[in-house]
Parts: C-alpha cells; sequence; structure tokens
C-alpha cells in the first residue's frame, strides 16, 4: 500500500454568498465522500486550508498570499492509501469540487527511509 495526497484545485468566485443551507448541503457532500473512502479503510486524513498565508523566497523575502486574483487555488488535501495511484484516481471521481468545477490533483507521497 502507498499513501496518496489528493490536492483541491478551484478557482474562487468571491462574490458567491452560499446560503446556510447551500453551505450545510456542501459539507454533507464533502463527508458522504470521504465518509466512503474512510470505510474502504483507505482514508488517513483531510483539511481543508485557509486563505491567510505567507511564502518565504530562497532569497528570504516574504510574501503575502494566497490571493483573491489568483485564477485558481489549492483548497484543501486528503491522504489516502491505496495500492496504485489509478485506485487513488477512482477514489478522486467522487470528489465533490466537481459540482463547482475544480480539479483533483492527485500526487504519490514519498517515503524517506532512515
Amino acid at each position: 500500500m502507498k499513501d496518496f495526497m489528493l490536492l483541491f484545485h478551484s478557482s474562487p468566485n468571491m462574490n458567491y454568498q452560499p446560503t446556510p443551507e447551500e453551505i450545510q448541503n456542501e459539507i454533507k457532500k464533502w463527508q458522504d465522500w470521504i465518509g466512503g473512502i474512510a470505510a474502504q479503510g483507505k482514508f488517513k486524513s483531510t483539511e481543508p486550508l485557509g486563505y491567510d498565508g505567507k511564502t518565504l523566497h530562497a532569497d528570504g523575502s516574504i510574501t503575502d498570499g494566497p490571493y483573491v486574483e489568483v485564477k485558481e487555488m489549492v483548497g484543501g488535501y486528503l491522504i489516502c492509501t491505496t495500492e496504485t495511484i489509478e485506485e487513488a484516481l477512482e477514489l478522486a471521481k467522487g470528489c465533490p469540487i466537481f459540482d463547482i468545477g475544480g480539479k483533483v490533483e492527485v500526487r504519490d507521497v514519498m517515503l524517506f527511509e532512515n
């Protein structure tokens, strides 16, 4: 078994103001999808990412970000354990991010042995 990180990309829509009911429906979609992965014994962890951040550059400078002007942002991640990347892609197919035109990037997690 190998770990894979699913990164959730979307285009921010700062004008969208969801109702409390829409927010609850969206939360339920994510809970159901993640719960399905957990029920298969393939879930490791997940977290949404906030809007505050800074970037430390090689020259020591620090810039603010992420910016709302960006065309795409990473909104969160999920780590799952599967046999192959193809299996991780199958899990990703049910992700609610697709409902808003987003995408899921699937990356293997490299393990370094001491």
